[in-house]
């Protein structure tokens, strides 16, 4: 079977054609309305930001530094007679007042030196009377011309050297009722005092090298605390700026278990050196005691106020960030609601703020929700989520734990 081509009809030709215009036709609209969509969804809508309005506030800074505790008074208790000690009237670990006796050593041989210069105080003024009578009988005698000048003066230098003896021996007697008072060894202070080193029948020697008890007054008891000097440069750098002043002399404590001492403090010196082993500088406050709760050598953290600022600025945490350099930048809003990038000085951490000593001032727009969202330059469409006033007491509770 043979097959034979021939070619279509005319009409159906001009029909093929016509079709294949009205398909382009629309391949053309339909690109053209996808170039249109593609260039529409180049243009990005404006993002949402978050920001809050920063405002000063007042704000105590305050610094917590560990510190230990140290006796108000602390007095070792030494002999200052040789002998055997008799007897102890304390009980060790109680509370003993200044000159209480708290041992007596044997005062025998100091009773007997004591009565030796009572005789001999008694032979010297018995010896004054009779150079004073002689004295005057010579004198009498020379005015008649009844003994020489020089008997005369010889008897009158005997008196005054009597009244010398006098006086010698008197000395003499005053030392020895001292010693025999010594052997009565008193509490130069009042406070708590010790154990004792010694018992009843041990030799004691005068001004020895071990004492014989410690006593320390615990109420009132001082805290001594180590601030670095670069903190402390830190702290008198910002004490120069305007809006802050000096903060209270009050101290609180924080003891090992991390309960609150109840009794505040107030701070009394700041040590005018460096110590140059831990380049620190001692500061020293003062606390009342009465319960005895504070005891030598106990760790505790001091929290005093150092600074009060008046016009505080406090940036949220999450709208301050660190760039490459480690420089704390924020993002903030201009007059026509651009991003705008800010370099910033921060001081310290209160709480979950920054407090800020440069970079943003009154009024500025800090944002603080969608920052990932936008670049600097984007123009937003920014939302008021607060001001920086609206977390002034959570600052301020931030503030005494920093």
């Amino acid at each position: 079977m043979a097959f034979t081509l021939s070619s279509p009809p005319a009409a159906s030709s001009t029909q093929l054609r016509a079709g294949l215009a009205v398909l382009f036709t629309a391949m053309a609209v339909t690109l053209a309305g996808c170039s249109k969509d593609a260039a529409e969804g180049g243009q990005r809508p404006a993002a949402e930001v978050g920001f809050i309005t920063m405002q000063p506030q007042p704000l105590v800074l305050q610094s917590e530094l560990a510190g230990r505790t140290t006796p108000f008074l602390v007095s070792e208790v030494r002999p200052q007679v040789s002998g055997i000690v008799k007897f102890r009237r304390f009980e060790e670990g109680s509370q003993v007042k200044a000159g209480q006796v708290l041992y007596e050593i044997d005062p025998a041989p100091y009773a007997a030196s004591a009565a030796q210069a009572q005789a001999s105080l008694a032979n010297a003024k018995a010896a004054v009377d009779s150079a004073r009578l002689k004295d005057q009988r010579y004198g009498e005698l020379l005015a008649i011309e009844g003994v020489s000048q020089q008997d005369a003066d010889d008897a009158k230098m005997a008196h005054a050297q009597a009244i010398a003896q006098v006086a010698q021996m008197q000395a003499t007697l005053n030392s020895a009722q001292i010693n025999l008072d010594y052997t009565k060894v008193r509490a130069p202070i009042s406070g708590r005092i010790g154990k004792s080193t010694v018992t009843p029948g041990a030799l004691v020697t005068a001004n020895q090298e071990t004492s014989l008890a410690t006593i320390r007054t615990l109420d009132p008891i001082y805290v001594d605390m180590t601030q670095s000097s670069a903190e402390l440069l830190k702290l008198r750098r910002l004490l120069g700026e305007s809006g802050m002043k000096s903060g209270r002399a009050r101290v609180r404590l924080k003891l090992e278990d991390g309960s609150e001492y109840d009794q505040p403090g107030s701070m009394k010196f700041a040590e005018v050196a460096v110590d140059e082993s831990t380049g620190s500088v001692t500061l020293r406050a003062e606390f009342p005691n009465p319960k005895g709760e504070l005891l030598p050598g106990m760790y505790v953290r001091a929290m005093l106020d150092q600074a009060v600022s008046t016009t505080a600025i406090l940036a949220p945490q999450q709208g301050v960030t660190r760039d490459v350099k480690g420089n704390a930048t924020a993002l903030v809003l201009t007059a026509d609601n651009k991003v705008e990038q800010r370099t910033l000085v921060t001081e310290r951490a209160i709480g979950d703020r920054w407090l800020i000593s440069n970079g943003l001032a009154e009024g500025d727009r800090l944002i603080v929700e969608g920052t990932s969202k936008v670049r600097v330059g984007d123009t937003v469409n920014p939302v008021d989520v607060g001001t920086s006033k609206a977390a002034a007491a959570e600052s301020a509770s931030g503030a005494s734990e920093g």
